[in-house]
């Protein structure tokens, strides 16, 4: 970056990518967050090996994690657009200043993605390289090389991945913008790529994690020209100035009020509804957890060696469809929206909670119909999970509003609320899922005490959203 005017946006973005998370996220606390991300890696990676996780497994399942990780952070950068549009009207944020900067918007484009790239290789790539160094340490990694050569390579792979992430994001939204042929051309791409992973073609080789299983040059340099030909791709297909076509909507106020019986809960159904994707994205969310749960069900099959009870895993799993339910009901409006109308604050907690009864259960219900299709469960199995899926997605639930009340995004990198809400869904899915994997298929008892077990989670989720009310009535009136 020889030019000054690039480097002065370069450091300006970054600057105000930390200023941003600092403010959000109580400085301090926030300042912390990586160290707690190595702690987290090193005792998850310590945990897996001793219970007979190969290495190879862990390292696999690391690039995985950064490459998804490195989608969502495009999604977030160039979707998220979007949204603040839908909120606020337009803006002009710096990523979209082409017109008014002496910068093309290839540059800025440019810019903004090496800023993303430092400052998250920085903050979360390298604190989960430097976790597995205890795993190292201890002689598990076996034939993983030493602690010098690996952990540098370990990095410069994971924040590989995470580029590549990126640039699939970026091409992804540049075809999507491109009308009906831009889906087409995605969906044939997508489809490729699976039959190539199908056929056992050397896909693997040449991307970063393939440089990490075997750092030859033959492999560097295709890894680098993947990367390379991923990014002049979305270069060539995203543009930031792209516009929606204008969308309009008929009054169905107050059909949706006649049925649901409460303006604030129906205001708060079609705010997603009208959004961008509507209630797809909701049920999106639950598709991707439905995935991640049979992954997550599978590798702790293979690591004990036991058949877990289908129902009790994927109920428990899903029941956490409870949070991203609630976080796209608190995603368009906050209390300082509802200042100007006569209304308290727990009306509006009210009124989110009636909203999320509609929404989450029946969510998390249709894809656990999906997971049992899929897997197939005994009757008694069946009907327990249903039991527990519908006790933790409440008890979630009123953890998070008594946690963060209509703000739930604050646990992303928020220190101390990420801890308190972890022990708190482990106090209550750990027993669950041990029981689910110790005591399958599920005798009358077992079933009988998981199912009073899901129950009592979904009344400690109620009681802990009574508790809220006073406390966020309490700080909104300071």
């Amino acid at each position: 970056m020889t030019d000054g005017r690039t480097r002065r946006v370069f450091v300006e973005m970054l600057r105000e990518e930390w200023r941003l998370h600092s403010h959000l996220f109580s400085g301090r606390r926030f300042s912390v967050f990586p160290v707690l991300i190595a702690l987290l890696v090193a005792g998850t990676v310590e945990l897996l090996v001793r219970t007979g996780t190969e290495f190879s497994t862990v390292f696999a399942g690391l690039h995985a994690l950064a490459l998804v990780f490195g989608i969502q952070t495009g999604s977030i950068g160039f979707i998220g657009r979007d949204a603040l549009r839908n909120l606020l009207g337009d803006l002009t944020l710096l990523l979209f200043s082409a017109r008014t900067l002496p910068l093309s918007q290839t540059r800025l484009l440019a810019v903004f993605v090496v800023k993303d790239v430092v400052y998250y290789a920085c903050l979360f790539l390298l604190p989960i390289a430097l976790g597995v160094t205890p795993a190292l340490l201890g002689g598990s990694a076996g034939s993983a090389g030493s602690l010098v050569a690996t952990i540098p390579l370990l990095w410069g792979t994971l924040t590989g991945m995470f580029v590549l992430g990126i640039g699939l994001t970026i091409g992804g939204v540049g075809l999507t913008n491109r009308g009906m042929s831009g889906f087409v051309a995605l969906a044939v791409l997508v489809v490729l790529s699976w039959v190539a992973w199908l056929g056992n073609l050397p896909v693997i080789a040449f991307t970063p994690y393939g440089v990490f299983l075997s750092p030859t040059p033959v492999r560097v340099g295709g890894a680098l020209g993947l990367i390379g030909v991923v990014f002049v791709f979305g270069t060539v297909t995203y543009d930031v100035n792209t516009r929606r076509d204008a969308r309009t909507a008929r009054s169905t106020f107050r059909q949706w009020q006649r049925r649901i019986r409460d303006p604030l809960a129906t205001k708060t159904l079609l705010d997603i509804h009208r959004s961008s994707g509507g209630f797809g994205k909701v049920l999106f969310s639950a598709a991707i957890l439905l995935g991640v749960s049979g992954s997550l069900i599978d590798l702790a099959g293979q690591i004990t060696g036991v058949s877990p009870s289908v129902g009790v895993s994927f109920g428990a799993i899903l029941g956490l469809t409870g949070f991203t339910t609630y976080n796209w009901l608190t995603q368009f409006d906050d209390v300082d929206s509802y200042l100007s109308q006569p209304l308290d604050v727990p009306a509006i907690f009210h009124a989110k909670f009636r909203a999320f009864l509609l929404l989450g259960p029946l969510v998390g219900t249709f894809f656990y119909g999906v997971a049992l299709l899929w897997r197939g469960a005994p009757v008694r199995d069946a009907l327990v999970g249903a039991v527990l899926l519908v006790g933790v997605s409440c008890y979630i639930f009123g953890v998070t509003v008594y946690l963060t009340g209509l703000s739930p995004n604050e646990f992303l990198f928020d220190t101390a609320l990420f801890v308190v809400f972890g022990v708190a869904m482990s106090v209550a899915l750990v027993p669950i899922l041990v029981v689910g994997f110790a005591l399958a298929p599920l005798s009358l008892l077992a079933a009988g005490a998981l199912g009073i077990g899901g129950i009592a989670l979904g009344v400690i989720g109620v009681g802990l959203y009574r508790r809220a009310l006073p406390k966020w009535t309490n700080h909104h009136r300071r």
